[in-house]
């Protein structure tokens, strides 16, 4: 998923298209788990999305990634926070689900990185530097993985570049359980206000709902009417134990494809 940069529409939906066609290959050939990792790490890989290269800078002029992963079979949640200078930030976040120590921050992360041998990488391109020089802010900007395998097992996956122009060390929704959250009733990927998605609770109410027993599309419909009331803008991708795909938003375009295993589309939304 992707919000935000409409002037390259057509490169968007190629991307996507592709990219999704890639993925479901890899879900029907190994699981949930790994297809989101693969499908992640090829987001990140494309300087069109805000995510590994590509990635937007903060006010210090500095990249800061950020990526969650979360596996709800073993629900188990693993994330790192504002990392610097490594190619894929959601492979660092992957790492960590074995560890007893599943989320890890600034600094840290990055040494964290090195230490596991993930190699020096510079994430920046020449759009986001003038971007960074003229002083161009957003308010968002995520890719996220949601999918089911054929043993039932949930997988979510996000990351994300910030916000450009943020305060150095600002913390999105995408490395915690509001933006980024599978249990095994459903899986769910937020984009939008990273602070209004936070507030919300969005990816794990939403989740919890579905558990006890509402649907999928009628658990992400409320979250999104009562993120409204408050004026909260943010938009979610989401998938249900029972193979139920649903998107829903009220903030600007998102970008997103589904493959159910017959139908492939891609959308601006």
């Amino acid at each position: 998923i992707l919000e935000g940069d409409v002037s390259k529409k057509k490169d968007l939906q190629i991307a996507l298209n592709d990219i999704c066609k890639s993925t479901y290959k890899k879900l029907l050939n190994s699981d949930s788990y790994s297809a989101v990792l693969y499908g992640v790490c090829l987001l990140e890989n494309n300087p069109l999305f805000n995510a590994g290269t590509g990635s937007k800078l903060q006010k210090d002029g500095r990249i800061r990634m950020s990526a969650g992963i979360m596996n709800g079979d073993k629900n188990i949640f693993s994330g790192v926070i504002n990392i610097q200078n490594v190619k894929n930030p959601i492979l660092v976040a992957d790492r960590l689900q074995t560890e007893k120590h599943t989320i890890v921050s600034g600094d840290k992360a990055t040494q964290l990185a090195r230490d596991l041998g993930f190699q020096q990488y510079n994430p920046l391109i020449q759009k986001r530097w003038e971007e960074h020089l003229k002083k161009i802010k957003g308010n968002t900007g995520t890719v996220g993985v949601v999918a089911l395998d054929k043993n039932g097992v949930i997988v979510t996956g996000t990351s994300t570049g910030g916000i450009g122009g943020e305060i150095p060390g600002r913390v999105s929704d995408s490395p915690t359980v509001a933006g980024n959250y599978a249990s095994k009733f459903a899986g769910i990927s937020a984009t939008g206000i990273g602070e209004q998605i936070v507030n919300s609770g969005a990816a794990v109410k939403i989740a919890t709902r579905v558990e006890d027993g509402m649907i999928l599309k009628d658990a992400v419909d409320k979250c999104i009417t009562d993120a409204s009331k408050l004026n909260y803008e943010f938009g979610v991708i989401s998938i249900s134990h029972k193979g139920d795909i649903y998107v829903n938003k009220n903030t600007d375009s998102i970008f997103y494809a589904w493959h159910d295993g017959e139908n492939i589309d891609v959308f601006n939304y």
